[in-house]
Protein backbone atom coordinates (compact mmCIF):
# COMPACT_ATOMS: atom_id res chain seq x y z
CA UNK A 1 0.00 0.00 0.00
CA UNK A 2 1.56 3.34 -0.91
CA UNK A 3 0.78 5.74 1.99
CA UNK A 4 2.88 8.70 1.35
CA UNK A 5 1.53 11.07 -2.22
CA UNK A 6 3.31 14.45 -3.94
CA UNK A 7 0.84 16.30 -1.70
CA UNK A 8 2.47 14.89 1.21
CA UNK A 9 5.68 16.40 -0.41
CA UNK A 10 4.10 19.79 -0.82
CA UNK A 11 3.16 19.80 2.57
CA UNK A 12 6.56 19.00 3.75
CA UNK A 13 7.99 21.54 1.37
CA UNK A 14 5.68 24.35 3.17
CA UNK A 15 6.85 23.16 7.02
CA UNK A 16 10.58 22.99 5.95
CA UNK A 17 10.31 26.34 3.99
CA UNK A 18 12.05 28.71 6.79
CA UNK A 19 13.71 25.61 8.67
CA UNK A 20 15.84 23.40 5.36
CA UNK A 21 18.60 25.37 3.14
CA UNK A 22 17.62 25.87 -0.08
CA UNK A 23 20.93 24.07 -1.61
CA UNK A 24 22.92 24.66 -4.46
CA UNK A 25 23.03 22.59 -7.65
CA UNK A 26 26.02 22.62 -9.71
CA UNK A 27 27.26 21.81 -13.21
CA UNK A 28 30.48 20.83 -14.38
CA UNK A 29 31.74 21.14 -18.37
CA UNK A 30 34.34 18.53 -17.89
CA UNK A 31 30.83 15.75 -16.48
CA UNK A 32 29.06 16.97 -19.94
CA UNK A 33 32.09 16.14 -22.63
CA UNK A 34 33.10 13.31 -20.74
CA UNK A 35 30.20 11.60 -20.37
CA UNK A 36 27.86 13.17 -23.64
CA UNK A 37 25.42 14.32 -20.99
CA UNK A 38 23.68 17.46 -19.03
CA UNK A 39 24.34 17.02 -15.59
CA UNK A 40 22.73 18.78 -12.74
CA UNK A 41 24.67 17.99 -9.25
CA UNK A 42 21.43 18.49 -6.48
CA UNK A 43 24.19 19.01 -3.07
CA UNK A 44 22.26 17.99 -0.16
CA UNK A 45 25.93 17.98 1.40
CA UNK A 46 25.22 21.50 1.98
CA UNK A 47 22.03 21.23 3.79
CA UNK A 48 22.09 21.60 7.60
CA UNK A 49 23.67 19.11 9.74
CA UNK A 50 25.26 17.44 6.44
CA UNK A 51 22.77 15.87 4.69
CA UNK A 52 19.65 15.50 3.41
CA UNK A 53 18.13 13.70 6.23
CA UNK A 54 17.39 17.07 7.53
CA UNK A 55 14.12 17.38 5.22
CA UNK A 56 12.84 14.07 6.80
CA UNK A 57 13.42 14.76 10.01
CA UNK A 58 12.24 17.97 10.59
CA UNK A 59 9.45 17.10 8.43
CA UNK A 60 8.77 14.13 11.08
CA UNK A 61 9.06 16.38 14.31
CA UNK A 62 7.04 19.13 13.24
CA UNK A 63 4.49 16.93 12.35
CA UNK A 64 4.47 15.66 15.61
CA UNK A 65 1.41 16.66 18.15
CA UNK A 66 2.18 18.57 21.06
CA UNK A 67 1.93 16.30 23.91
CA UNK A 68 4.28 14.05 21.29
CA UNK A 69 6.67 16.48 21.20
CA UNK A 70 7.05 17.00 25.20
CA UNK A 71 7.76 13.87 25.76
CA UNK A 72 10.45 13.15 23.11
CA UNK A 73 11.30 10.39 20.29
CA UNK A 74 13.89 7.28 19.90
CA UNK A 75 15.14 6.86 16.50
CA UNK A 76 18.64 4.83 15.16
CA UNK A 77 21.09 5.74 12.68
CA UNK A 78 24.73 5.51 11.81
CA UNK A 79 25.08 9.32 11.32
CA UNK A 80 23.22 11.28 9.29
CA UNK A 81 19.67 10.67 10.40
CA UNK A 82 20.48 10.97 14.14
CA UNK A 83 22.07 14.47 13.25
CA UNK A 84 19.86 15.70 11.27
CA UNK A 85 16.95 14.49 14.02
CA UNK A 86 19.25 16.11 17.08
CA UNK A 87 19.24 19.16 15.17
CA UNK A 88 15.37 19.07 14.24
CA UNK A 89 14.70 18.57 18.06
CA UNK A 90 16.86 21.47 19.08
CA UNK A 91 14.83 23.59 16.61
CA UNK A 92 11.82 22.64 17.43
CA UNK A 93 12.27 21.14 21.61
CA UNK A 94 11.83 17.67 21.12
CA UNK A 95 13.92 15.54 23.29
CA UNK A 96 15.66 13.01 21.00
CA UNK A 97 17.15 9.91 21.84
CA UNK A 98 19.45 7.98 19.28
CA UNK A 99 20.52 4.46 18.84
CA UNK A 100 24.41 4.25 17.23
CA UNK A 101 26.38 2.00 16.77
CA UNK A 102 29.50 2.32 18.61
CA UNK A 103 31.75 2.27 15.56
CA UNK A 104 30.44 5.02 14.31
CA UNK A 105 31.78 7.86 12.23
CA UNK A 106 33.29 9.82 15.50
CA UNK A 107 32.25 13.17 13.60
CA UNK A 108 29.14 12.10 13.00
CA UNK A 109 28.32 10.87 16.98
CA UNK A 110 30.21 14.36 17.94
CA UNK A 111 27.78 16.42 15.86
CA UNK A 112 24.43 13.82 17.19
CA UNK A 113 25.51 15.14 20.94
CA UNK A 114 26.68 18.99 20.27
CA UNK A 115 23.01 19.29 18.83
CA UNK A 116 21.55 18.12 22.55
CA UNK A 117 20.73 14.39 21.44
CA UNK A 118 21.04 11.39 24.07
CA UNK A 119 22.95 9.09 22.54
CA UNK A 120 23.08 5.29 23.27
CA UNK A 121 25.71 3.22 21.45
CA UNK A 122 25.67 -0.72 20.90
CA UNK A 123 28.10 -3.45 19.28
CA UNK A 124 26.19 -3.80 16.00
CA UNK A 125 28.23 -7.09 15.63
CA UNK A 126 26.27 -8.84 18.36
CA UNK A 127 23.54 -6.49 18.35
CA UNK A 128 20.56 -5.42 15.82
CA UNK A 129 19.89 -1.38 16.16
CA UNK A 130 15.86 -2.20 15.87
CA UNK A 131 16.14 -4.87 18.64
CA UNK A 132 17.49 -1.97 20.91
CA UNK A 133 16.15 0.39 19.41
CA UNK A 134 12.65 -1.59 20.57
CA UNK A 135 13.87 -2.24 24.12
CA UNK A 136 14.72 1.37 24.91
CA UNK A 137 11.68 2.92 23.25
CA UNK A 138 9.65 0.57 25.49
CA UNK A 139 12.06 1.46 28.64
CA UNK A 140 11.45 5.08 28.30
CA UNK A 141 8.15 5.50 27.22
CA UNK A 142 8.44 7.72 23.72
CA UNK A 143 7.91 6.66 20.13
CA UNK A 144 10.60 5.70 16.97
CA UNK A 145 10.72 7.26 14.15
CA UNK A 146 13.23 5.09 12.15
CA UNK A 147 15.37 6.42 9.88
CA UNK A 148 13.73 5.96 6.39
CA UNK A 149 10.51 3.89 6.68
CA UNK A 150 8.01 6.60 7.74
CA UNK A 151 5.44 8.31 5.76
CA UNK A 152 6.63 11.82 6.89
CA UNK A 153 10.46 11.11 6.70
CA UNK A 154 9.73 9.89 3.11
CA UNK A 155 7.90 12.92 2.19
CA UNK A 156 10.42 14.99 3.84
CA UNK A 157 13.21 13.66 1.58
CA UNK A 158 11.45 14.10 -1.69
CA UNK A 159 11.23 18.16 -1.05
CA UNK A 160 15.01 17.75 -2.12
CA UNK A 161 13.87 16.27 -5.73
CA UNK A 162 10.93 18.48 -5.87
CA UNK A 163 13.62 21.48 -5.41
CA UNK A 164 15.57 20.32 -8.34
CA UNK A 165 12.96 19.49 -10.57
CA UNK A 166 11.20 22.58 -10.09
CA UNK A 167 14.62 24.74 -10.60
CA UNK A 168 16.05 22.77 -13.49
CA UNK A 169 13.54 20.59 -14.81
CA UNK A 170 12.83 18.54 -16.91
CA UNK A 171 14.34 16.17 -16.56
CA UNK A 172 15.40 12.62 -18.55
CA UNK A 173 16.70 10.75 -15.29
CA UNK A 174 17.34 11.39 -11.96
CA UNK A 175 19.85 9.50 -9.99
CA UNK A 176 19.62 8.95 -5.73
CA UNK A 177 21.66 6.74 -4.04
CA UNK A 178 19.33 3.91 -2.09
CA UNK A 179 20.01 2.55 1.50
CA UNK A 180 16.88 2.04 3.53
CA UNK A 181 15.04 3.94 0.34
CA UNK A 182 13.33 7.13 2.40
CA UNK A 183 15.62 9.88 -0.18
CA UNK A 184 14.97 7.44 -3.40
CA UNK A 185 10.58 7.10 -2.34
CA UNK A 186 10.49 10.68 -1.79
CA UNK A 187 12.76 11.74 -4.72
CA UNK A 188 10.42 8.61 -6.82
CA UNK A 189 7.24 10.27 -6.06
CA UNK A 190 8.09 13.28 -7.04
CA UNK A 191 9.66 13.01 -9.87
CA UNK A 192 6.68 11.45 -10.82
CA UNK A 193 4.62 14.15 -10.24
CA UNK A 194 6.79 16.64 -11.83
CA UNK A 195 8.24 15.27 -14.98
CA UNK A 196 6.22 11.75 -15.84
CA UNK A 197 8.32 11.21 -18.02
CA UNK A 198 11.30 10.92 -15.90
CA UNK A 199 13.37 7.48 -15.44
CA UNK A 200 14.28 7.17 -11.60
CA UNK A 201 17.31 5.07 -11.05
CA UNK A 202 18.31 4.09 -7.27
CA UNK A 203 22.04 3.14 -6.92
CA UNK A 204 22.89 1.17 -4.31
CA UNK A 205 26.66 -0.22 -2.94
CA UNK A 206 27.51 -3.67 -4.22
CA UNK A 207 27.88 -5.52 -0.55
CA UNK A 208 24.52 -4.04 0.47
CA UNK A 209 22.44 -4.89 -3.07
CA UNK A 210 19.30 -6.08 -1.16
CA UNK A 211 17.39 -3.04 -2.46
CA UNK A 212 18.52 -4.45 -6.09
CA UNK A 213 17.36 -7.71 -5.57
CA UNK A 214 13.99 -6.78 -3.98
CA UNK A 215 13.29 -4.67 -7.29
CA UNK A 216 14.20 -7.46 -9.38
CA UNK A 217 12.79 -10.09 -7.27
CA UNK A 218 9.59 -8.52 -6.25
CA UNK A 219 10.23 -9.75 -3.23
CA UNK A 220 12.05 -7.69 -0.39
CA UNK A 221 15.43 -8.97 0.74
CA UNK A 222 17.69 -8.46 2.84
CA UNK A 223 21.54 -8.22 4.37
CA UNK A 224 23.41 -8.59 7.22
CA UNK A 225 25.82 -5.79 8.24
CA UNK A 226 26.98 -5.49 4.84
CA UNK A 227 30.51 -4.53 4.83
CA UNK A 228 30.92 -1.13 2.39
CA UNK A 229 32.53 2.16 2.96
CA UNK A 230 29.20 3.85 2.37
CA UNK A 231 28.21 4.00 5.88
CA UNK A 232 24.81 5.37 4.85
CA UNK A 233 23.64 2.39 2.70
CA UNK A 234 24.52 -0.28 5.27
CA UNK A 235 20.30 -0.69 5.83
CA UNK A 236 19.23 -4.71 6.23
CA UNK A 237 16.71 -3.98 3.90
CA UNK A 238 13.45 -1.71 2.28
CA UNK A 239 11.36 -1.05 4.64
CA UNK A 240 7.42 -1.97 4.36
CA UNK A 241 6.66 1.71 3.55
CA UNK A 242 9.43 2.43 1.39
CA UNK A 243 9.06 -1.23 -0.52
CA UNK A 244 6.23 -0.35 -2.25
CA UNK A 245 7.25 2.96 -3.27
CA UNK A 246 10.43 1.76 -5.29
CA UNK A 247 8.20 -1.13 -6.61
CA UNK A 248 5.74 1.40 -8.47
CA UNK A 249 7.83 4.35 -8.89
CA UNK A 250 11.00 3.35 -9.70
CA UNK A 251 12.33 3.21 -12.98
CA UNK A 252 15.67 0.50 -12.54
CA UNK A 253 18.02 -0.18 -9.54
CA UNK A 254 22.34 -0.66 -10.23
CA UNK A 255 25.14 -1.10 -7.97
CA UNK A 256 28.57 -0.05 -7.74
CA UNK A 257 31.67 -1.34 -5.36
CA UNK A 258 33.60 0.54 -3.02
CA UNK A 259 36.26 1.55 -5.48
CA UNK A 260 33.68 2.51 -7.59
CA UNK A 261 32.76 4.72 -4.70
CA UNK A 262 36.60 6.10 -4.13
CA UNK A 263 36.34 7.15 -7.52
CA UNK A 264 33.39 9.22 -7.41
CA UNK A 265 34.38 10.74 -4.31
CA UNK A 266 37.77 11.59 -5.55
CA UNK A 267 36.39 13.46 -8.68
CA UNK A 268 33.88 15.28 -6.93
CA UNK A 269 36.27 16.43 -4.23
CA UNK A 270 38.69 17.79 -7.38
CA UNK A 271 36.74 18.63 -9.77
CA UNK A 272 33.93 19.97 -8.09
CA UNK A 273 35.77 21.14 -5.22
CA UNK A 274 32.99 19.51 -3.07
CA UNK A 275 33.36 17.64 0.57
CA UNK A 276 31.03 13.98 -0.38
CA UNK A 277 30.90 10.82 1.80
CA UNK A 278 31.13 7.87 0.25
CA UNK A 279 27.27 7.27 0.33
CA UNK A 280 26.61 10.83 -1.43
CA UNK A 281 29.02 9.64 -4.11
CA UNK A 282 26.99 6.63 -5.13
CA UNK A 283 24.22 8.18 -7.74
CA UNK A 284 27.44 9.99 -9.73
CA UNK A 285 29.65 6.58 -8.81
CA UNK A 286 26.80 4.81 -11.58
CA UNK A 287 27.64 7.50 -13.98
CA UNK A 288 31.45 6.99 -14.29
CA UNK A 289 31.27 3.50 -13.78
CA UNK A 290 28.93 3.18 -16.99
CA UNK A 291 26.29 1.37 -14.57
CA UNK A 292 23.85 3.85 -16.04
CA UNK A 293 23.52 5.17 -19.46
CA UNK A 294 23.34 8.82 -19.03
CA UNK A 295 24.72 9.66 -23.01
CA UNK A 296 22.48 12.62 -24.55
CA UNK A 297 20.05 13.38 -21.22
CA UNK A 298 19.36 15.81 -19.21
CA UNK A 299 20.06 14.31 -15.76
CA UNK A 300 19.85 15.02 -11.86
CA UNK A 301 22.28 13.65 -9.47
CA UNK A 302 21.98 13.63 -5.72
CA UNK A 303 24.89 14.13 -3.68
CA UNK A 304 22.95 12.91 -0.37
CA UNK A 305 25.66 13.94 2.02
CA UNK A 306 29.24 15.15 3.19
CA UNK A 307 29.70 14.81 6.98
CA UNK A 308 32.54 12.23 5.72
CA UNK A 309 35.48 12.06 9.01
CA UNK A 310 38.38 14.44 7.72
CA UNK A 311 40.82 12.30 9.16
CA UNK A 312 39.69 8.69 7.64
CA UNK A 313 39.44 10.44 3.78
CA UNK A 314 43.30 9.48 3.35
CA UNK A 315 42.04 6.10 4.55
CA UNK A 316 39.24 5.67 2.38
CA UNK A 317 40.59 7.59 -0.78
CA UNK A 318 44.29 5.73 -0.21
CA UNK A 319 43.27 3.06 -3.04
CA UNK A 320 42.47 5.36 -5.94
CA UNK A 321 45.03 6.06 -8.05
CA UNK A 322 44.43 9.10 -10.49
CA UNK A 323 42.07 9.46 -13.27
CA UNK A 324 43.52 6.58 -15.71
CA UNK A 325 40.96 5.15 -18.38
CA UNK A 326 39.05 8.52 -18.95
CA UNK A 327 39.27 10.72 -21.60
CA UNK A 328 42.46 13.12 -21.31
CA UNK A 329 40.82 15.84 -23.21
CA UNK A 330 38.08 15.68 -21.45
CA UNK A 331 38.97 15.53 -18.21
CA UNK A 332 42.17 18.15 -18.82
CA UNK A 333 41.83 20.44 -16.02
CA UNK A 334 41.52 23.81 -16.14
CA UNK A 335 40.15 26.69 -14.78
CA UNK A 336 36.55 26.13 -15.52
CA UNK A 337 36.08 23.68 -13.90
CA UNK A 338 35.48 25.32 -10.64
CA UNK A 339 31.91 25.62 -9.45
CA UNK A 340 31.13 29.09 -8.44
CA UNK A 341 27.62 28.73 -7.36
CA UNK A 342 24.17 26.90 -7.51
CA UNK A 343 23.18 28.50 -10.84
CA UNK A 344 26.52 28.69 -12.98
CA UNK A 345 28.45 25.65 -14.72
CA UNK A 346 31.71 24.54 -13.72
Amino acid sequence: MINVQFSDIERAAERLELAALLTPVLRSRTVDRAWSTTAFFKCENFQRAGAFKFRGAYNALASLGENERRHGVLTFSSGNHAQAMALAGQLLDVPVHVIMPDDAPAVKREATEGYGAHVITYDRASHSRESVAADTARELGVPIIPPYDHPAIVAGQGTAARELLRDYGPLDLLLAPCGGGGLLSGSAIAAKAMAPGCRVVGVEPEAGDDATRSFRTGTLQAVDNPDTIADGARTPSLGKVTFPIVMQYVDEMVTVTDDEIRSAMKFLMERLKIVVEPTGALAFAAVMSGAVDVRDQRVGIIVSGGNVDIGRIHEILGRVGGLEGWSVGALERDSSDRPAGSSRRA
